[in-house]
């Protein structure tokens, strides 16, 4: 995308939550979290609130450019029982759909691997729904299969 800047990078701020909402919203709407099945407020605020606890492990990442977000990364580190370091979980990835294929979707998995570097940890992981086909075009350039499978149940 010639002409286009490179996004810069940082830790999501305070002041940013109006512009950070509408990529938030679209990242759960993707997911088929809208409407009657829409994340309850509450669960959002709580998210947003846990970015700027220093006692939680959840951390954000925004994409900007020319003074717009235009992407959003959330991520957490936690426990393994199969390694002493901590395992950094990428949970949330999305970028405006003006931004897409420009390179702010690899930018924040990089600044992923960055934040998981500085704080000791050997692995990050990542999951995405099995017809998320544009994506899976990015993950296999910038990340190795594992070869698991995901369950779950919600209880």
């Amino acid at each position: 995308m010639s002409g286009v800047s490179d996004p810069t990078i940082r830790p999501v701020a305070r002041e940013d939550y109006e512009a950070w909402r509408p990529l938030w919203d679209g990242y759960n709407t993707f997911y088929g979290r809208a409407g009657p099945t829409a994340l309850p407020d509450e669960v959002t605020h709580i998210t947003w609130g846990r970015f700027f606890d220093p006692a939680e492990p959840v951390h954000a990442f925004v994409a900007e450019r020319d003074g717009q977000l235009i992407g959003l990364v959330h991520y957490l580190f936690n426990r393994s029982t199969t390694a002493a370091a901590l395992t950094c979980y990428l949970q949330d990835l999305f970028t405006s759909a003006e931004a897409r294929g420009g390179g702010v979707g690899r930018a924040l998995i990089e600044a992923v691997y960055d934040a998981a570097r500085a704080a000791g940890s050997t692995r990050v992981y990542w999951q995405t729904h099995e017809t998320n086909h544009t994506a899976m075009r990015l993950y296999d350039r910038v990340a190795d299969k594992s070869g698991f499978l995901v369950y779950r149940k919600d209880v």
